[in-house]
């Protein structure tokens, strides 16, 4: 956009429809790349409004974002600053009081202040990909600007309360369905926009009262909210002030409305939520790929048709790509494709998908055991079992059949990326893809750069993951990447913890209090024992002797305890799944104890915590000194996709900086003396607690310093 044209502008139109004529000024806003909110669109849409009001000649206005395009919401950049006039009350106020009809034609998505601008409107056209959404909730806010007030008037207070506590994005159908768009127009929505804008009847939604409710759907959608709040305050906050749009004057619920929004937009979580936003979409951002183009991905292949290997397929056929699934005879093919049916049978059961869809998906996923079919694969993802002499001969084998120019990913969780690439004749070609458990919904996909990787092989992974809707985050090549190599030291100083004195339930207690899911020691049930058992036996050899080992998960394992599999793990596990604290682990644990002449002491929650928090910051500090990461953010992204660290939180990084690093630091230091060798304060993390700084200061161009220094 040329720097002189303001984002705002007015064009006048004749229009006649209905034998009703008048002049039709249209506000036109272009501000890309989404039309946000900032100061100078409030600005321009406030005075457009006030002067066409007060002009004779205008008989109707259209409001439009242009082609594909509406308002999208707010300019969350501006949310970290102080409140800056005009306000959007202050606008979409002045679009409500309009004597003479306003029409919205929303062409692209309408959310956020975007959608309470549409409000606003007397008329409501929609273009086929118009999207229309109260999404505040997703930032840990409500909606500002009247939201929880028209909305309810217009759809009930239970349909309000679901659309704006789930934060729900709506297509052109379902929000004409539900009354938020009046129609969808299939041609040009401008020019009807403009041909009806005379004719429109003023139907302000605050004049409107809201509809007779349904109590038990009122309380189910309430039920649901809150189920699904996972600590975002603002849930309870908009469920409180949607209700009192059916219980007080539209003037009170939107003072009560206006109080809450700015309570919430100082609050912790939201800062976090809005941290994870800007994070969301740096991560892509890489150095040296600013003007790289991907190769082109038509046909793909994944060699191994396990759990991951089928959950792979499935979410590259969710994509759109045809995917042949490669096992090492015809009987492991078709038990593969059946993993792959399987999976598409629980969409299905759930409602997540049609019949229809899980029919056609399931047929995007051809099996096979010829590796021949490998020669026409653009991108080959090798997903076999966790072992690098079986993924060296995988690609051994990969090397001689695919075509020059495939990129060659594996999906390995620790092993050496430079290890594999060295065996082929292309480890330009070579790339780490690796997916999280169940890989076709987990949002996280770690991008692992070897030595020797061409940058293009990095785009196209970036593209891989925009396309298949996974959240990137690009990580060096070490031992575990970014997440595991960080997860690897929260499980090691949570088993530290419990030899110390803490019971595996109490410290799962005080993570999950502090908004995980699930705790680490319930986590690694789940996941199975064996799988975290085979990686330390791994590395037993080049184990710092000076590190402490707890040798507590090895023999449970090696009693055959490996977790929900089996029934028993670090709990015990009844027919329906229910876990409880059980008598051999106590005793494991004591004996652990006594081997080492151990006085268990209490541990707070408060205390497991920090202790938890402190030795991730602190190995994500190192990985960020050495390259393997290459942003705070990143690591906080990872965490909160991948690990089921708690969004409201913003990850370990955020919630360290949050904590101050200087307390980080102290803790850090008694994790070194409880832990050993491998739990030395990081000198970044060092660095930045004596200069006062955080990890949200630090940039990656310190790297280079940061290594030198050490």
């Amino acid at each position: 956009m040329d720097a002189v044209t303001p984002p705002v502008t007015i064009a006048r139109h004749g229009a006649v429809h209905g034998g009703v004529q008048g002049n039709v000024a249209v506000i036109a806003i272009d501000f890309p790349p989404v039309n946000a909110l900032s100061k100078t669109v409030r600005q321009g849409l406030l005075d457009a409004v006030r002067a066409l009001e007060a002009d004779p000649d205008v008989a109707a206005l259209v409001i439009s974002g242009g082609p594909g395009r509406f308002i999208a919401g707010a300019d969350i950049r501006e949310m970290s600053q102080p409140p800056d006039a005009p306000f959007l009350p202050d606008v979409v106020a002045a679009i409500d009081a309009c004597a003479k009809p306003v029409v919205a034609a929303i062409a692209g998505a309408a959310l956020g202040g975007g959608c309470e601008i549409a409000l606003a409107c007397d008329l409501r056209l929609g273009g086929p990909k118009a999207l229309v959404g109260l999404t505040e909730t997703r930032l840990g806010l409500i909606p500002g600007a009247g939201g929880t007030q028209r909305l309810p008037r217009l759809v009930g207070v239970a349909q309000a309360i679901a659309l704006i506590c789930e934060g729900r994005v709506l297509k052109a159908g379902d929000a004409l369905a539900l009354g938020l768009l009046d129609e969808v127009v299939e041609g040009d929505l401008l020019a009807e926009a403009i041909a009806r804008a005379p004719g429109v009847t003023k139907r302000r939604l605050s004049e409107l009262p809201v509809p007779a409710g349904d109590d038990a759907a009122e309380e189910a959608a309430i039920a649901r909210a809150r189920k699904g709040a996972k600590g975002v305050p603002a849930i309870a906050e908009a469920i409180r002030v949607i209700r009192a749009a059916g219980e007080a004057e539209f003037t009170t619920g939107l003072a009560a409305e206006r109080a809450a929004f700015l309570a919430l937009r100082e609050s912790a979580e939201a800062k976090a939520l809005r941290h994870l936003f800007f994070a969301e979409r740096e991560a892509g951002k890489v150095p040296g790929l600013e003007s790289v183009a991907p190769r082109p991905l038509e046909a793909v292949a994944v060699i191994g048709a396990g759990t991951m290997g089928a959950g792979i397929a499935v979410a590259l056929a969710d994509a759109g790509f045809a995917v042949t699934l490669v096992e090492r005879d015809g009987e492991a093919a078709a038990a593969g494709l059946q993993r792959v049916a399987d999976l598409y049978a629980r969409q299905v059961k759930s409602g997540r998908l049609t019949d229809a869809q899980g029919v056609e998906r399931r047929a995007r996923v051809t099996p096979t055991a010829d590796w021949s079919r490998l020669a026409a694969a653009d991108l080959v993802v090798e997903a076999a079992f966790e072992d690098l002499a079986v993924k060296a001969d995988i690609f051994r084998r990969l090397d001689a059949v695919a075509k020059p120019g495939a990129v060659l990913a594996t999906n390995t969780s620790y092993l050496d990326l430079d290890a594999i690439a060295a065996v082929t004749s292309r480890p330009q070609d070579v790339v780490g893809l690796h997916f999280f458990a169940p890989a076709n919904v987990m949002k996280l996909l770690e991008v692992v750069r070897p030595a020797r990787t061409a940058p293009d092989v990095i785009a196209t992974a970036l593209a891989l993951a925009k396309r298949m809707g996974k959240q990137p985050v690009v990580a060096g090549n070490c031992d575990g990447f970014i997440g595991n190599r960080i997860y690897a030291l929260y499980r090691r100083h949570a088993e530290v913890l419990v030899e110390d004195g803490a019971s595996p339930q109490e410290v799962d207690a005080a993570l999950e209090a502090y908004g995980f899911a699930m705790g680490i020691f319930a986590v690694s049930d789940m996941s199975g024992l064996d799988i975290a058992y085979a990686m330390r036996k791994r590395r037993a050899a080049t184990r710092d002797p000076a590190e402490r080992y707890v040798a507590i998960a090895d023999r449970l394992v090696e009693q055959g305890r490996l977790g929900r599999k089996t029934g028993a793990g670090w709990y015990a596990y009844d027919a329906a799944g229910g876990k409880s604290a059980d008598p051999v682990v106590e005793v494991l644990i004591a004996e652990a104890r006594a081997e080492k002449a151990i006085a268990p002491r209490a541990f707070s929650a408060g205390q497991i915590q920090r202790r938890l928090l402190a030795v991730m910051a602190n190995e994500g500090a190192k990985a960020l000194a050495e390259g393997i990461a290459l942003r705070a953010s990143d690591i906080d992204l990872a965490f909160v996709h991948g690990y089921g660290f708690p969004r409201t939180k913003g990850g370990p990084m955020w919630a360290a900086d949050q904590m101050g690093l200087r307390a980080v630091v102290t803790e850090v230091e008694a994790a070194h003396a409880a832990g050993g060798a491998g739990s030395e304060p990081a000198p970044l993390l060092l660095a930045l607690a004596r200069d006062g700084r955080g990890f949200a200061d630090w940039q990656p161009t310190e790297q280079a310093e940061q290594q030198g220094g050490q």
